[in-house]
């Protein structure tokens, strides 16, 4: 049976507010298992583990800017995959866990190789069943340009992907978030962003400006002042630029679905592709409505069942 596609309810409009709703409507948090794996570098992430069912397909989920595996779209897609009966993890990008990391790094938007090295390892984990791979925003994105870059080279270890709600142009993204309403998101980013880029300094002797970080009041003031010069771009437009997955789109093999409201408060609608844009391995889908990743569905209060619904079915999909 095909998938509905998603219609936002009468009684939740605009795109602030089904971006912020959802945050309410978090399911418990599933019966996780911690792992800690050492990175090629000599740091280390955690990830998060649904019990283990010998054989079953993995989903596995990159989350967002600050995300967790107790972020409200985490924990409503692996209660799904629980459900389905399916294996499910969420690595956690370098001090997004609770833990600090031990190097001066962190995570960023383009950070491809490390979306690499944890695939890797996960199939080498999960040789005998297939692997499905969703990105949410700043996940999506680090994921696309991965299956770009990669190009069918991805096939040998993601069977199918996902992109949900990624800044595709982060330029146009960043810049839209220092606007209007959207400010009062990226203070909440910068809450945890500026306190442990700070923290590092603490540690770590690095040719940083700790007042610009410590005083920036947009994503560009930040990336300029930290994440930049740390994962060495030079300076936000360089960094901007180099790490949107927007012009790797065309060279992705995976069968890819994008999903992006056209509402979206984070990804203007002159970010997303136009079909020449994207590979033919891809499926674009761009309701009218939905925010930025919440995608609500039902009378009041609601629920967060479409869209987990919507990537098992795209899953599901894939031939035998």
């Amino acid at each position: 049976m095909a998938q509905p596609p998603y219609r936002a309810p009468g009684w939740l409009p605009g795109g602030h507010l089904q971006t912020i709703w959802p945050l309410a409507r978090s399911p418990a948090v599933p019966p996780y298992t911690r792992q800690r794996w050492d990175t090629p570098d000599d740091d280390f992430i955690h990830a998060d583990w649904l019990p283990h069912r010998t054989g079953a397909p993995l989903v596995v989920l990159f989350h967002g800017l600050e995300g967790c595996s107790r972020s409200h779209y985490a924990r409503a897609l692996m209660h799904a995959v629980s459900d389905t009966g399916w294996n499910g993890v969420v690595p956690h990008f370098r001090g997004c866990s609770g833990t600090p990391n031990r190097l001066l790094r962190a995570y960023h938007s383009g950070d491809s190789a490390e979306i690499g090295w944890i695939l890797e390892r996960i199939a080498g984990m999960h040789p005998e069943a297939p692997i499905f791979a969703v990105g949410v925003s700043l996940g999506g994105n680090a994921l696309l340009k991965w299956l770009g870059e990669q190009g069918a080279a991805a096939q040998r270890i993601v069977t199918r992907a996902a992109a949900i709600c990624p800044p595709l142009d982060l330029t146009l993204s960043g810049t839209a978030l220092g606007q209007g309403f959207n400010r009062v998101y990226t203070a909440r980013f910068l809450r945890t962003l500026k306190r442990k880029a700070l923290a590092k300094l603490d540690v770590h002797a690095a040719p940083l400006d700790r007042r610009r970080i410590a005083t920036a009041r947009t994503l560009h003031d930040f990336d300029d002042a930290f994440t930049a010069p740390v994962h060495g771009f030079d300076g936000v437009g360089d960094y901007w630029r180099r790490a949107s997955s927007r012009p790797y789109l065309a060279r992705i093999a995976v069968p890819t679905l994008l999903l992006n409201a056209r509402n979206d408060p984070f990804v203007p609608p002159a970010a997303l592709p136009a079909a020449h844009e994207c590979s033919a391995a891809m499926q674009c889908e761009f309701p009218a409505a939905g925010g930025h990743v919440g995608f609500l569905s039902g009378s009041a209060p609601g629920h967060l069942h479409w869209l987990p619904r919507r990537l098992l079915h795209f899953f599901r999909a894939a031939p035998p």
